[in-house]
């Protein structure tokens, strides 16, 4: 039977024990399950999640706020 392999995401490294790796998130894929992603936990305080979708979601929620015909100008 295989070993499942582990890379800390602080490090780009191998870990390998596996009571070593921390779960941090799971990043989905566009065309397949995606992948949970780990690090060492001396690594931990290193790792930053990406902020894209929340860039994402900030872009799109104010342009819904400054277009001319959003929800909100028609109760005014």
């Amino acid at each position: 039977m295989s070993q499942t392999l582990f890379y800390c995401r602080g490090c780009e490294g191998v870990i390998t024990e596996e009571a070593d790796a921390v779960f941090l998130w799971h990043e989905p894929g566009s065309s397949g399950p995606g992948r949970d992603v780990y690090a060492h936990r001396e690594h931990v305080h290193q790792v930053k999640e990406d902020e894209t979708a929340i860039r994402l979601l900030a872009r799109i929620v104010v342009k819904r706020l400054i277009s001319p015909d959003a929800e909100w100008r028609k109760t005014l």
